[in-house]
């Protein structure tokens, strides 16, 4: 099997533009030193490079505070931060959705068992949709917290992240949106979504490698986050305390400076392809894919129909077949890669109802999928499961 179709983009996207591999190794090649650590050019070329990317990230999502771009190494590293240097108070309470991933659930179980805090699942629909006024109604006097995924690893419902931070805003919550199926695929708005923190990986719709992530922080809200870890920042080096400028605030120890300088090419990529545009791209994608989807028995897609409600995630299951046992033909019958399971998000699976059947087989796309891919693992879907039938 000469093809080999890569569809498991909301784990990481592959293959990335050419320049983020040409950054790569340039740094490696020709700065290599660590921002803020010396006076000498390659330094200084290290810390130009970290501060271009913040600049293009900030643009990206409508920001023009590019030092409130914190970058981490992951979106959980981002989620972690906020959850867990928010939620300081024993026994607060905290929102959040059905549909949040473990970097969002494993946190706040964490603090139940240290801070007995409580926490309110908002339920979603068979779609994986959660109604924002659910979120509404769930508010109390303690609520110190309410975090939402933006768009769901699992099925590709993108939730109404703007109407449930207008709630937040009128009860002066802190709101954080967990953005790493949709940047990059989607377009952000920080203002319009009145978020007051933002995180997201670099490896995933941003086009950058392993090992890289941002969070942003609205202005004004890193004087209630507390730091999660102190260190070397390169700069108040006779001070035993951590700066209070930003972003030395939360950003300890050197950073992945090689890894920052290949996703800023990656943003570079996509503003310069506009995400208006890419949206529109995946939309097509999305589109072939469930009108094919349609007409084929003993195949489920789970998650919404409404194109403008959805990215292109698109959990599937083959009646006669387990969700690995899927994956697996797919890619030996049809060089089709793709991730079965429950995709670190157990509580959407029991919402969409594929939690009791081990989880679902995910495809999910990104700008370098074309319709023609979606044609292609709609037909597999279909040949697989109409000899399943046979059978």
């Amino acid at each position: 099997m000469s093809q080999r179709i890569y569809f498991d983009n909301a784990a990481t996207s592959f293959p990335k533009p050419e320049s983020v591999w040409k950054a790569l190794d340039h740094y490696s090649r020709h700065i290599g030193a660590s921002a803020g650590r010396g006076a000498y050019a390659e330094a200084m070329s290290s810390g130009v490079v970290i501060q271009k990317c913040r600049e293009r990230i900030a643009s990206l999502i409508g920001s023009t505070h590019s030092q409130n771009i914190i970058m981490t190494f992951n979106c959980t590293d981002g989620l972690a931060l906020v959850i867990k240097g928010i939620v300081t108070k024993p026994g607060s309470h905290v929102i959040t959705t059905a549909m949040d991933h473990n970097s969002v659930l494993r946190p706040l179980y964490a603090l139940s068992e240290q801070l007995d805090i409580d926490v309110t699942y908002i339920k979603a629909d068979r779609y994986g949709m959660c109604d924002p006024d659910d979120v509404r109604k769930a508010i109390r006097p303690d609520t110190a917290l309410i975090a939402c995924v933006h768009g769901s690893n699992v099925c590709g419902s993108v939730q109404d992240v703007n109407t449930i931070g207008v709630i937040a805003k009128e009860h002066d919550i802190p709101y954080l949106v967990d953005a790493a199926q949709t940047i990059g695929h989607y377009p952000i708005n920080v203002d319009e979504m009145n978020v007051d923190f933002l995180a997201f990986p670099g490896h995933k719709g941003l086009l950058g490698p392993l090992g890289t992530g941002a969070l942003y922080i609205r202005p004004g809200m890193e004087s209630v986050l507390r730091p999660l870890k102190e260190g070397g920042t390169g700069s108040r080096s006779e001070d035993p305390f951590q700066p209070e400028e930003m972003p030395d605030k939360f950003e300890a120890g050197s950073h992945n400076a090689l890894g920052i300088a290949a996703l800023s090419e990656g943003v570079s990529w996509i503003l310069d392809h506009g995400v208006d545009q890419l949206r529109e791209h995946d939309m097509e994608v999305c589109r072939e894919f469930l009108t094919l989807a349609d007409s084929v028995d003993g195949l489920t897609v789970y998650g919404p129909r409404n194109l403008e409600q959805r990215v292109s995630v698109f959990s599937v299951s083959v009646d006669g077949y387990t969700p690995v046992e899927l994956a697996k033909k797919l890619e030996k019958d049809y060089g089709l890669l793709t991730r079965p399971g429950l995709h670190c998000a157990p509580y959407a699976h029991q919402a969409i109802g594929s939690f009791e059947r081990g989880g679902t087989t995910r495809f999910s796309g990104g700008p370098f999928n074309t319709v023609e891919d979606a044609s292609v693992a709609v037909r597999a879907l279909a040949e697989i499961s109409e000899a399943a039938y046979q059978h």
